[in-house]
């Protein structure tokens, strides 16, 4: 760098040798010498004002000045035995030098005043002798001499600082004897508590401080500078040089970084006192000039790991000379301090690269990713405009002055030249080139908090249910927006990293040998050039025997600066930008580097170099770095040392390793290569340094161990957010699996085969008999649920997060598709769940809390969620018990049978003390998804829906005695009765059969309206069942049978009236008790017999009439028509048979004994009815309608072009077509797999907006309305499409904005929408709570239930008594999740959360206590990568339950199941935060208060007696 200027060393010897012999009192005996200064410089002293008032010099001459100071120079050479005298003579020194100073002492002599720089020069060279080292001295005499060398160095820097009249060559004579008391101090071999021990780090800051100054007053040439640098070269055995070193540098950076990169770019925080190290006055151009100098001033600091190198020096020589037995220059004790100096050096290169990149030093609390260091930085060399690639030398001109232009605000930055000319600025120095994008206009965001390394402390020893501080959970510190690019930060310090970073490894050692080799043909010799010789800034490393070295100095000692230099590049490296080109030579020494790093000796353990790698390399695999992936096989080898162990065993020197963090960042890489094996399948991994193909693995082959590093590490891990990214990766693993099995290979087994295949000679054996080393979904799956369920029940449940990611994991689990599910995995998955929530209700009181009812609630989800998927577990016997009997427990407190052999207790015998109000309600919802949606859904109304799509207003449409054209909800409403049960359950009874219906039986239609939706069933009275009773009753009528013409002869025969042989049986007194006609006529007389007779025969002429007339007309028997049946009968009173039947007018008393009731409100009739002609009746039962059963959700979808950061870019992509059609098309493939594409106007369910959701579309009149329905493939904003998906628990919508959505929230904020105006009154707002949270259901009627009776209110817990009975606003906005498809990563720094909130009304913020916020927001960000792989970025709220899985902050995704794990993890984030909602009710509970509501205003109090009446009315 200065090879062709000349050095100064000759002058300094001079100097220091000349300054013994200035004074002519040498030429006497000492004790002469000694006396003449005692008597002189004591009379001298009392003049200065110390002991007495200063008086003015007496000196008023230049002879009687001089011969004063030939006289003190003699006394500072005294020995200090003469401490008094030496004082004196310092004490008159620094008075004289305040010559110098704008206000100079009276007692300073006149010439001194009038020719300042010429007599301090004299005095700075007489100093000289002051500090030179007395042999044989005790220690408490050199601790005088060290205080008087500190009155001096104070003196010297004051003055340095204030004068106003010092001259160049002043300066350099100052300069000249700070390096020179340096070498005569730092030069020799340490010896504890000598003067240069106890003087080394006060000269050193001396030294630099007042160099500094001089760059600002008098820049030093460029021989000084070589001079400088030669010097520094002989002190590198001291540990005070490298600390300084980096002091200074690190006062530099900060202030390069603040003119090169603007007030925007983070600031390099340093202790107050190295901030004051820059004098104020220095200007950009000298800061530049003067940073890379002070950078390169100790040379290439890999020569610290070669003592015979540092020990060259002629000092060192004489030690091994003068040594009693015999030693070689390297084996000097100071030297065992290299290694510890080679760390601080590359400590202080380390903390230079952080501040370059963002980091600030100070920031030690982080998460993942790169870390920040304690120690002290260095810098990038110059500052280029457009970041050019290689490196220029600027020649030196005489006659160009230095410029370094700062960067403007214009965003520009020119280059730094160096020149000389007449400010004395150097020229020469090569200059490497630092890309400076512009800092103008944008902001760069705070650094985040970075990753505790070498000064984290202890590891946490267990992890608690808060030790999750997820304020970014998973990878990657955020580094500075405008941090250069990396070649250009590897420009200025990729020689000394990579040296560094090869230190012990197999290429140093071949090429030590080399070297070895080289050296061993060339004559060697001892004798050197004094200075030459010691400074060997490139020399190759130790040439000697390693066999001589001390074994504190063999080469692995220096392994803690390896590590500190390996991680240093890994963070260079994973500050690449999207789109950014790092040259091809970096990248290929960087890989070569990291193998060799990554060599896993035999003894597997973990050393600093693995640790550091490791700690810094996160992001590595996600960056898009070309060819990284030939590393993949040396990172698996040292995750499978990290993540499966335990106890860790870390072997370190220097460096103190968190654990724990350690452990995060493995699970960082691990997530980040989980895919590739599925991704690149049979594709080659090359191994960098063999030319065989012996060790080529191909991606597929690593997947058996990937998939046992993960397995392994989730037994073992006890962090709570490092087993959180575990169970995310999990599930990614099993997913992933599963979906290319059925994609890829067509669902088939034939993959066991070809995926199980492991690598020969890995360290993982393979087993093919054991199914758990099969690596194919269906053995994951198993392995999966199996180790999940397993240490769920053992060591995750006291742990609110890792219990809730388990249960998440489990029900992803459930849902997926394999062909070969084993139906015992599935039970004893079913059989653990129930377990756990039998063990967390059984938990002693105090440790019930709001968290471990949380929990609980979300087992029951997940248990409904395995129902669901898995139906057939319900036909078995034990497992329906299992799951009734924790129903049970969730909804009373208690099971009925404790143990099998136990008399059951009846409900009616129990007391209902559930763990809570929120685990009753999910356990209520999961016995109502039992009973009514296990194996039936989706049901015929799609999935878009679980209630029925009929209301009033449908049924009567299909009425008969209903024109359809006038029918209103209120005219429909007029038709039904309204009935209430249970306090929670509508009955709408309409008696008319409907239209279609030709069954002349009693028919009644009922609309049922309960928490867990509304149904329709249509109920008839018959006495035969349909199969019998068809046929009767609509067969077509026979007619009658043809008569037969043919008469048959009928035989004559008196007819009699006795029988045969009544004559011949002789009479008896009875026979003759009746009269005969003539004993009659006697005993009456004939007149009344002839009355009789009279009126016989009148009646027998009246009869003859009448057969005569009947004969003539119509209806006589010859003109009779065919007989018909009545018309069939439709006047049944059918609400009232069907109401008793079902047992409804049942007015029994209840029973006050019974505990169960005794609780509950005031007995009530079974039956309640509504007054239903009230106008707004008909108002709220459609808010009832309108409170889904379900949770709903919604996602907003955005495209992110790269470098877009205003929202209407950013909307602007999706709204205009020329510009959709420019998006990746994977973005499209992306928004198919989350949901299906729906039609607004005929759509059923949840549609991103609360006016239109839930409402009975698809009526003609409404398709008008709507108009054509456009054909734009992603026009999924709401006004005509949306995409959908839902379950039996939850409906989510994902909704892509357009400029529309935006009017359409201005039209509907106002309250225009009649809906949200409706929903405001009364306590129906609590529908805009929003989400929904432990599912739906439907209920069944009591003798269902496990409830007595659900007619009373259900019973709270005493220590939440009456929260439940009171509906509330949402105290928190609804979750609002963004899902942003980023074109180039750093894109999220800067997306515009805040302006897009405009687009994302769902027309419910009117229901809430806040309108939602940024900073409430959850982002998912997904870049793609140029592999075809996804990114993942999370962003959130902080707090304990934000983040849910499966996606984890930094994971790579496949195409493959990223909609899948989008939305289900969009869902989760949803149900985590309605569980930290204190507020929070659950649709069903939401749906029973509103009916509670339309009881209390619509009911009709009616004695049993006017019940009754009013059954028989008929309606209108």
């Amino acid at each position: 760098m200065y090879s062709e200027w000349a050095s100064l060393s000759a002058q300094i010897t001079a100097n220091s040798c000349g300054a013994q012999c200035f004074s002519v009192l040498n030429k006497f005996p000492a004790s002469a010498g000694r006396e003449v200064v005692v008597s002189v410089v004591k009379q001298l002293g009392t003049n200065l004002g110390i002991t007495q008032n200063a008086e003015p010099s007496h000196l008023v001459k230049d002879e009687e000045v001089k011969w004063c100071m030939d006289v003190i120079c003699f006394g500072l050479s005294l020995p200090l035995q003469e401490h008094e005298t030496i004082k004196d003579c310092v004490n008159v020194y620094c008075e004289w030098l305040t010559a110098l100073h704008p206000q100079p002492r009276i007692s300073v002599p006149k010439p001194i005043c009038e020719d300042a720089n010429l007599y301090a020069r004299q005095i700075i060279n007489h100093f000289h002798n002051l500090f030179v080292p007395r042999q044989g001295e005790s220690a408490d005499t050199i601790k005088r001499q060290a205080v008087l060398c500190h009155r001096v160095l104070r003196t010297l820097q004051q003055t340095a600082q204030i004068s106003l009249v010092m001259d160049r060559q002043t300066w350099d004579t100052l300069l000249l004897f700070l390096l020179a008391i340096n070498e005569i101090l730092l030069a020799p071999p340490t010896v504890k508590d000598d003067v240069g021990d106890q003087l080394c780090e006060r000269v050193l800051s001396v030294l630099f401080e007042v160099w500094l100054l001089a760059c600002v007053r008098s820049f030093p040439s460029p021989s000084m500078w070589k001079t400088l640098q030669e010097s520094c070269a002989m002190w590198r055995h001291r540990v005070a040089l490298v600390d300084q070193w980096n002091r200074v540098n690190l006062a530099l950076t900060a202030r390069l970084l603040e003119f090169c990169y603007g007030p925007a770019f983070p600031q390099l925080k340093n202790a107050d006192e190295d901030g004051q190290l820059i004098p104020a006055g220095m200007s950009n151009d000298c800061v530049a000039q003067t940073w890379y100098r002070f950078l390169r001033m100790i040379g290439n600091p890999t020569a610290l790991c070669s003592p015979h190198i540092i020990s060259k020096s002629s000092h060192f020589v004489q030690w091994a000379l003068t040594h009693e037995k015999g030693a070689e220059t390297h084996q000097h004790p100071c030297l065992q301090q290299l290694p510890q100096i080679f760390l601080n050096a590359m400590k202080g290169i380390s903390s230079q690269v952080d501040a370059f990149l963002g980091l600030s030093k100070t920031s030690l609390i982080g998460l993942t990713g790169g870390g920040a260091r304690n120690a002290i930085s260095s810098s990038t060399t110059t500052i280029a405009a457009s970041g050019s690639t290689s490196a220029a030398a600027v020649p030196a001109s005489a006659a160009a002055a230095s410029s370094i232009a700062a960067v403007s605000s214009s965003a520009s930055a020119t280059a730094v030249s160096a020149a000389g000319g007449a400010s004395g600025v150097g020229a020469g120095i090569p200059v490497g080139s630092a890309s400076v994008p512009g800092s103008g206009g944008g902001s760069a965001p705070a650094p985040a908090p970075t990753t505790p390394t070498s000064t984290s402390g202890p590891p946490s020893a267990s992890s608690s249910i808060n030790s999750l501080p997820l304020t970014s959970m998973g990878a990657g510190t955020e580094l500075a927006v405008a941090r250069p690019k990396c070649n250009s930060i590897l420009h200025v310090f990729h020689e000394w990293l990579f040296e560094a970073a090869h230190i012990g490894g197999d290429t140093w050692r071949q090429n030590r040998k080399k070297q070895a080799c080289e050296a061993s043909k060339r004559p060697s010799s001892m004798i050197m050039e004094h200075r030459k010789g010691s400074i060997s800034l490139s020399q190759p490393n130790s040439l000697n025997d390693p066999q001589s070295l001390p074994p504190t100095l063999t080469i692995d000692k220096y392994e803690s600066g390896r590590a500190e230099a390996i991680g240093t590049l890994c963070k260079i490296f994973c500050a690449k930008k999207t789109g950014e080109e790092i040259l091809p030579v970096y990248l290929a020494r960087f890989y070569m580097a990291l193998q060799q790093c990554l060599k896993i000796t035999e003894s597997r353990e973990c050393d600093e170099t693995l640790a550091s790698i490791l700690l810094h390399s996160s992001d590595l695999f996600r960056l898009d770095l070309d060819g990284i992936n030939v590393l993949l096989p040396g990172f698996i080898a040292a995750l499978e040392i990290v993540l499966p162990d335990k106890d860790l065993k870390l072997k370190t020197q220097s460096m103190a390793f968190n654990r724990t963090e350690l452990r995060r960042s493995a699970i960082n890489i691990l997530l980040s290569i989980m895919v590739l094996p599925l991704h690149y399948q049979s594709l080659p991994i090359r191994d960098l340094t063999s030319e065989t193909s012996e060790k080529i693995f191909t991606f597929i082959q690593l997947k058996s161990r990937l998939m046992n590093i993960l397995m392994n590490a989730l037994q073992v891990e006890t962090d709570a957010q490092n087993t959180h990214m575990l169970l995310g990766g999990l599930l990614l693993c099993v997913q992933d699996a599963v979906t290319f099995e059925e994609t890829e290979l067509g669902g088939g087994n034939a993959s066991t085969a070809h995926l199980s295949h492991n690598s020969s000679g890995g360290a993982v054996q393979h087993h093919e008999a054991n199914l758990l080393s099969s690596d194919n979904a269906h053995a994951l799956f198993v392995r999966a649920t199996y180790l999940v369920c397993h240490r769920l029940i053992s060591s995750w449940k006291t742990d609110l997060n890792v219990s809730l990611a388990a249960l998440e994991l489990l029900s992803g689990l459930a849902r997926l598709h394999i062909r070969e599910t084993d139906a015992l995995e599935c039970k004893r998955a079913v059989k653990w769940i129930c377990d756990y929530i039998c063990y967390q209700c059984s938990r002693p009181p105090p440790a019930h809390s709001k968290d471990l009812h949380s929990t609980i609630v979300a087992a029951f989800q997940c248990t409904a969620a395995w129902l669901m998927q898995h139906p057939y577990l319900l036909q078995d016997k034990d497992c329906l018990q299992t799951v009734l009997e924790v129903v049970e427990l969730g909804i009373s407190g208690t099971k009925s049978q404790t143990k099998g052999g136990d008399i059951p207790k009846f409900k009616d015998e129990k007391e209902l003390k559930p763990a809570s109000m929120r685990v009753r309600d999910a356990a209520e919802n999961l016995l109502t998804i039992i009973l009514e949606q296990v194996g039936y859904f989706p049901s015929e109304c799609g999935p878009e829906s679980i209630s029925s799509l009929l209301d009033e207003v449908a049924l009567m449409k299909h009425c008969n005695s209903m024109a359809p054209a006038t029918s209103s909800s209120e005219q429909a409403i007029a038709k039904f009765k309204y009935f209430v049960t249970e306090n929670s359950t509508i009955l709408a009874l309409l008696e008319e059969p409907l239209g279609n219906d030709q069954d002349p039986q009693p028919t009644v239609t009922l609309l049922i309206r309960g928490p867990f939706g509304r149904h329709a069933w249509t109920m008839q009275l018959r006495h035969l069942p349909r199969s019998k009773s068809g046929i009767k009753y609509h067969a077509i009528n026979p007619g009658r049978p043809i008569p037969m013409n043919d008469i048959s002869q009928r035989p004559e025969c008196e007819q009699k009236n006795f029988p045969e042989g009544v004559d011949k049986v002789q009479p008896c007194v009875a026979d003759y008790s009746i009269p005969t006609i003539e004993q009659m006529r006697e005993q009456y007389g004939a007149g009344g017999i002839r009355d009789l007779e009279a009126m016989l025969e009148n009646q027998s002429i009246h009869e003859k009439l009448a057969w005569a007339e009947a004969d003539t007309s119509a209806d006589s028997l010859s003109h009779a028509q065919e007989c018909v049946p009545p018309a069939v009968c439709h006047e049944f009173h059918a609400a009232r048979l069907f109401l008793s039947h079902f047992g409804f007018l049942g007015f029994e008393s209840r029973n006050p004994h019974n505990p169960a009731e005794s609780l509950g409100t005031p007995p009530q009739r079974p039956l309640i009815v509504l007054d239903t002609k009230s106008t707004a009746f008909a108002a709220d039962l459609d808010r009832l309608d309108k409170l889904s059963a379900r949770t709903h959700d919604t996602v907003y979808v955005f495209y992110v072009k790269s470098g877009q950061t205003s929202a209407q870019q950013i909307i602007g992509n999706l709204t205009e077509e020329q510009h959709s059609l420019s998006l990746d098309p994977h973005f499209a493939t992306m928004l198919q797999t989350l949901g299906w594409p729906v039609q607004v106007a005929e759509h059923s369910g949840w549609t991103g907006f609360a006016h239109n959701s839930w409402s009975l579309k698809g009526t003609p009149e409404e398709q008008l309305r709507t108009g054509p329905v456009a054909n734009d493939s992603l026009n999924f904003n709401g006004s005509q499409k949306v995409l959908y998906w839902a379950d039996v628990c939850s409906e989510i919508a994902f909704v892509v904005p357009t400029a529309w959505n935006l009017r359409h929230n201005s039209d509907s904020s106002d309250g225009g929408s009649v809906s949200s105006a409706d929903q405001v009154s009364g306590s129906s707002n609590v529908w805009a709570r929003g989400d929904g949270d432990t599912g739906l259901a439907k209920t069944k009627s009591r003798n269902l239930s496990l409830e007595l009776s659900a007619a009373k209110e259900p019973v709270p817990p005493t220590r939440r008594k009456g929260n439940v009975t009171k509906p509330t606003l949402l105290a928190q906005a609804p979750a609002k999740i963004f899902l942003v498809w980023l074109e180039s990563y750093e894109d999220y720094l800067n997306f515009p959360l805040e302006d897009l909130l405009a687009y994302t009304r769902t027309g419910e913020e009117l229901h809430t206590l806040q309108l939602p916020r940024a900073a409430d927001c959850h982002v998912i960000f997904v870049h793609s990568l140029l592999s075809g792989l996804l990114r993942v970025k999370l962003q959130g709220p902080a707090g304990r339950m934000s983040f849910a899985t499966p996606l984890v902050d930094g994971m790579v995704l496949s195409r493959r199941v990223v909609g899948n794990l989008v939305r289900q993890t969009a869902l989760n984030i949803s149900r985590r935060r309605r569980l930290d909602n204190d507020n929070y009710q659950p649709p069903h509970v939401r749906r029973r208060l509103k009916v509670q509501d339309i009881v209390q205003k619509y009911k009709m109090d009616l004695s049993e007696a006017e019940l009754l009446a009013h059954l028989f009315q008929r309606a209108i």
